[in-house]
């Protein structure tokens, strides 16, 4: 706690622990340096992009590169040359974490997409300039969407208490209201330029002073505030110079973009004004706003050659004194004084080292100004502090308001002997390794830093800050986050990080329970999720694999309802409020009748009529649903073991109620066209297999129909059930797709190191022997999971996987027929894990299943996307 103003000593715990590092491959004619400046950034799909340059001995020249990675696979990295001229100096991401921005010391400004959603491969698609200007601040417009977090209303019932939706304003609208979007960069001369995106793809560009007077910017940051305005600090690098603030306002007028500025108030470091440090320290070093939507608050660093300071300042209204004689003349309306904005430190530490990086927290938990005593509070929730990294190697957690220490981490290199001697010896050596750049993940629970070796390291930064919490109290945390990324969408993984095995079944107990506690619409629109956030944390734990094979099977099952009810279409135009799909659900609940035909006589079966080839371009989705169905009645005697697979679909009634209900379905298209029925290898020719299913199939759900009233399957249908090995063959199901991520090897706490370009050796973990019996080995056929087509063991079509759930699926289209491209349209961003906002998870692809390497200049290999990207260089599909 070295230099931290009334900072209490550091908690004894290891609040912060490196999980992994990764390094590139020394190579003898080309090298990754780092890039000066330095500079990464993370998105809420959890893609980390960072710059190096690619030096190249026998060219001797510099290529600017752009790296990307998924932190659950950080050595499948993709490598792209920026094309920039001159060194990157910004990388910003979009809300979506779907397009980055980056711009460069030559007035460049390239937007980077994915191209068809995969997170392994982009291009550059649009962009804009501002010739022979670095650039020194970049961002995109904010869209008007703000949730707050209540830290304080965590253990409400309502996610309404917990996130609420805080009225903003978007930086420019359409027609209608609808948000406009672009970017807002500010160049080192002082120029403003904002880029729009129009809806035909044209791109509006305007430029503007930000004071008439133009001056040197060296820094600038950008905020927006509530009512649609931009706000732009700068500084020209001197302690000495104030910190200027402009509003500036966006506009289209007439077909063209216009740009407003307005002066705001300025303030000088209060270093600078302190007698004892006036001339101590002569550079501002870093300036950032607390948070891209609070205008309001700014951090500052000033520093020398050996030392900083950093301060945290507040903009407030104020009253402004009157005198008597001006009120006598004009007196106040209501006795109220005329109020002015002005600058109020809010805290500041004492001499530091000297500061190399800034992170700054991403949640949007809700503190005012005066917030301190709730600040003290909740001290040890993570997402209230943000990281400074040190030229030591060392790296502090500190309060965004209080700036009090709340965490810290020692480097290898920060280690200092207490020998004076030997500290000489170690400064002359060369400049310690430390972190040139940092990026704080979107629940601030862990930490990605780029050192001046071009080595990126993931730091885990604890829920408790490394004080000693009751287990509910870690886990009230963890859950609190849970809940904030099923609400947005965001990816988890940095959650996942601090999950142990013994917390793995009660959070997902009480993540239940609190999404049961909602209303039936936000549970709607939550299913899909919940059920993939549930299977990722069973991952995690040996006791509950086999329950990730039915929440994946969950999710199969309920994408495969919804498309092939959607496929249903009504007789004639007038009919009631009820589409086919529903009045099927309404009827195969009322009628408990055990015949399937008699079910299907209470149907009108016109509007079950399809196409021929449609049926028959069906068949292996109708396959996987037969296939189930037998597998789970099959299993049923074996009940009573909760590690089988299957296991809780046998009291599921909601579950098996989609099975009967899709039965019926198939039943009804089988009497059109008998192939697309699914097929059964039986005993005996004359039985009908359909038949029997159902009736059993229909037993089962009746026992548990009632979710609080559920009765155990008598004996009479456990014996038939017994009888069904004797009947038909019993098929094997493809549960699980092979999964190589990291986040399960991590759980150890044990540093594990890597190095781009190479896939781990991660072998012997306590969870590998579980996993096998659910997978396929590696030599045996794949295995298109979304079609359900038989791929061979070394496939010819190029695929793309999932870097979550690790689902397979090929890259084009083998079918022409319009409802099977309607089920294929469904994974074009997402995989079978839904991340939400049209991004589930991160996909990679690879041609003949094969996973490509490092790629170096241009594309790299092992392409990716994201469980609402789909990748493409690796076998692959998805995400959460």
């Amino acid at each position: 706690c070295r230099g931290l103003r009334r900072a209490p000593l550091p908690p004894a715990g290891p609040a912060m622990d490196l999980a992994y590092v990764c390094e590139w491959e020394k190579k003898p004619k080309s090298n990754h340096c780092p890039s000066i400046p330095l500079v990464c950034a993370w998105s809420c799909r959890n893609l980390i992009a960072f710059t190096t340059d690619l030096k190249n001995e026998e060219e001797k020249d510099l290529t600017h590169m752009v790296h990307i990675i998924d932190t659950e696979h950080p050595w499948d990295v993709y490598s792209v040359n920026s094309g920039h001229a001159e060194v990157i100096t910004c990388l910003e991401w979009d809300q979506s974490g779907s397009r980055l921005l980056s711009a460069d010391a030559d007035g460049h400004i390239k937007c980077w997409s994915m191209t068809d959603h995969l997170a392994n491969s982009w291009e550059n698609t649009v962009g804009s300039m501002v010739e022979g200007d670095p650039v020194v601040a970049l961002s995109w417009l904010h869209n008007g969407v703000k949730l707050a977090l209540h830290v304080e209303k965590s253990g409400a019932s309502n996610f309404g208490e917990k996130f609420s939706r805080v009225k903003f304003s978007p930086s420019l609208t359409l027609f209608g209201g609808k948000p406009m979007e672009g970017w807002i960069a500010v160049t080192i001369s002082g120029l403003v330029t904002v880029s729009l995106l129009k809806p035909n793809g044209q791109v509006l560009t305007s430029t503007e002073s930000l004071c008439r007077l133009r001056c040197r910017v060296a820094l600038a940051d950008v905020a927006f505030t509530g009512g649609g305005n931009i706000v732009v600090a700068t500084s020209d690098g001197s302690s000495t110079s104030p910190v200027q603030f402009y509003k500036v306002c966006v506009s289209v007028v007439n077909e063209k973009c216009k740009i407003d500025t307005e002066i705001l108030p300025s303030l000088f470091m209060r270093c600078t004004t302190d007698p004892a440090r006036k001339d101590k320290y002569p550079a501002i070093t870093h300036l950032k706003f607390l948070a891209r939507d609070m205008s309001e608050q700014v951090l500052l660093c000033a520093s020398n050659q050996n030392s900083s300071i950093v301060e945290c300042w507040s903009l407030r209204k104020e009253g402004l004194p009157v005198n008597n004689i001006f009120q006598q003349i004009s007196p106040v309306v209501g006795d109220k004084p005329p109020m002015i904005l002005k600058w109020r430190i809010l805290s500041a530490t004492n001499d530091l080292d000297r500061v190399s990086a800034v992170a700054l927290p991403k949640l949007p938990i809700s503190l005012t100004n005066t917030d301190l005593k709730v600040a003290n509070d909740t001290k040890f929730f993570p997402g209230l502090g943000l990281a400074l990294a040190f030229h030591d190697g060392s790296v502090h957690i500190v309060h965004r308001l209080s700036l009090q220490m709340m965490a810290v981490f020692y480097g290898s290199s920060s280690q200092r002997p207490v020998d004076e001697q030997t500290i000489k010896r170690q400064r002359t050596a060369g400049p310690l390794v430390h972190f040139k750049a940092m990026q704080l993940s979107w629940t601030s629970l862990a930490l990605a830093g780029v050192d001046n070796h071009g080595k990126l390291s993931m730091l885990r930064i604890s829920p408790s800050m490394g004080h000693v919490l009751d287990m509910n109290m870690s886990l009230r945390h963890l859950l609190f986050l849970l809940e904030y990324c099923m609400v947005t969408g965001y990816d988890w993984w940095d959650i996942l990080l601090h999950v142990q095995p013994n917390m793995v079944q009660n959070l997902v107990e009480k993540l239940h329970e609190e999404y049961m506690r909602q209303n039936a619409a936000l549970q709607q629109v939550l299913s899909t999720r919940i059920v993939a956030m549930k299977a990722s944390l069973c991952k995690l734990s040996s006791s509950t694999i086999a329950r990730v094979c039915d929440y994946h099977a969950k999710l199969f099952l309920i994408a495969i309802s919804c498309t092939l009810k959607s496929l249903l279409r009504p007789h004639f135009l007038n009919t009631p409020d009820k589409s086919p799909g529903d009045r099927l659900t309404e009827i195969c609940s009322k009628i408990t009748d055990i015949d399937i035909d008699k079910v299907m006589i209470n149907l009108k079966t016109e509007e079950f009529v399809l196409e021929m080839t449609t049926l028959q371009s069906l068949q292996q989705l109708i396959q996987w649903v037969g296939d189930f169905v037998l597998y789970l009645l099959a299993s049923l005697p074996n009940q009573g073991s909760p590690v089988r697979p299957g296991h809780s679909f046998l009291r599921d009634g909601a579950a098996l109620g989609m099975f009967r209900e899709l039965m019926v379905v198939i039943r009804i298209w089988g009497l059109l066209k008998p192939s697309c029925l699914p097929v059964y290898t039986a005993t005996s020719d004359t039985q009908d297999s359909m038949s029997l299913l159902f009736r059993l199939l229909t037993k089962l759900w009746l026992c548990c129909r009632e979710e609080n009233h559920i009765t155990e399957p008598d004996d009479t249908l456990i014996d038939e059930c017994c009888l069904l090995p004797s009947q038909l063959l019993i098929p094997n199901i493809d549960w699980l797709p092979i999964n190589d991520g990291i986040i399960s090897k991590l759980q150890n706490k044990q540093l594990v190191r890597l190095q781009f370009g190479k896939a781990p050796g991660l072998v012997g973990h306590t969870l590998s022997s579980q996993f096998d019996a659910f997978v396929r080995a590696p030599g045996q056929p794949k295995i298109d999971h979304l079609r359900r087509l038989h791929l061979g063991a070394y496939p010819t079509e190029e695929c793309k996987s999932c870097t979550r759930c690790g689902c397979v699926t090929m890259l084009k289209s083998p079918n022409k027929v319009t409802a099977v491209k309607q089920w294929e349209q469904r994974w074009i961003k997402n995989c079978l894990w839904p991340g939400g906002r049209g991004r589930p998870g991160r996909l990679r692809a690879g041609p003949r299943g094969q996973r490509w390497g490092r790629g170096g200049r241009g594309r790299a290999a092992g392409a990716r996307s994201s469980c609402s990207s789909l990748g493409r260089r690796r076998l692959g599909c998805h995400s959460h």
